[in-house]
């Protein structure tokens, strides 16, 4: 018992960091219409700035701002990279094939930087964390990264629901060209949802750098963990991809119950497979047929 206890804990750990990629992965998609590769990528340019921040004798406060220098790198790889692209139309197959370009292209530029050796913060001391009813461990920074991962749900659906901003967010991942010709300023809400991923993408990236080594190459595998994350939870909705986040990061965890932790990328793959061959529309297909009977749209 203590053991399943302890792999749901590190489930919503594991989560909470996937949901900082996938809420910014669905974002993009949705109301950028493509799909962001170089995303993964973002999270480990705001590891690398926090790191470097605190390298520089930085106050920790300050430090913790580096989300926001993420935000507007993101921004400008958007006007320099994307922007071009969906001025020229570009197909779908390029905007992928010019994501996976910058994903590469950011890794080693950070390589070249950083070098390829883990990188360690040592913000706060080790300890052996928190035990909840003598079963579970968990450090105060766990549960902050879990915290800080539920409030982002919160702001997010608040955000998208009540604000204005945000509904014309969903008005353009609805029908882009209908919001155009309404009045809606397409270009720059796409210039929105690519500065907030950003954001996003170096919350996530302190987080991870704050409780373990970091390395440039683990953009490649955060950009996995949050595309299937958002697939499996609806991609198409914001909510729905953290969701997705956190069942993937629980079935993980739990599954290495009974099988390797070398084989958690390959559990991940298979669960994705599941749901792209049977359940397309994710967590949320599954709600809407099996839970609510509605028909297939």
């Amino acid at each position: 018992m203590e053991l399943y206890l302890q792999s749901i804990v590190n489930g919503l750990i594991s989560g909470s960091i996937y949901a900082f990629v996938a809420i910014g992965f669905s974002l993009v998609y949705n109301v950028g219409k493509f799909v962001h590769f170089a995303h993964g990528a973002m999270v480990m340019v705001g590891a690398y700035i926090f790191y470097s921040l605190i390298n520089m004798g930085v106050p920790v406060t300050l430090a913790f701002l580096a989300p926001i220098p993420t935000a507007f790198i993101g921004l400008l790889l958007f006007e320099l990279v994307y922007h071009p692209l969906i001025r020229k139309g570009a197909s779908k197959v390029i905007f992928i094939v010019a994501g996976l370009a910058l994903l590469i292209i950011i890794q080693y530029t950070l390589q070249l930087i950083y070098t390829s050796a883990a990188k360690v913060t040592d913000v706060f001391a080790v300890n052996r964390g928190i035990e909840i009813f003598h079963q579970v461990f968990i450090t105060g920074i766990q549960i902050t990264i879990i915290g800080v991962s539920l409030i982002l749900f919160l702001v997010f659906y608040v955000f998208l629901k009540k604000t204005s901003l945000g509904q014309m967010m969903r008005a353009v991942a609805d029908n882009d060209e209908l919001a155009q010709i309404v009045g809606i300023k397409v270009g720059f809400l796409k210039q929105a949802a690519f500065f907030l991923a950003s954001l996003t993408a170096g919350i996530g990236g302190v987080f991870i750098a704050v409780q373990e080594s970091i390395t440039p190459g683990r953009g490649v595998y955060l950009i996995i963990k949050g595309f299937a994350g958002a697939v499996m939870g609806g991609i198409q909705s914001i909510p729905a991809s953290i969701l997705g986040a956190y069942f993937l990061g629980l079935v993980e965890n739990v599954s290495i119950i009974y099988v390797p932790s070398a084989y958690k990328l390959s559990i991940s793959f298979s669960i994705l497979f599941v749901f792209l061959i049977f359940f397309p529309g994710g967590l949320v297909y599954i709600y809407r047929k099996f839970v609510l009977g509605l028909p297939d749209s």
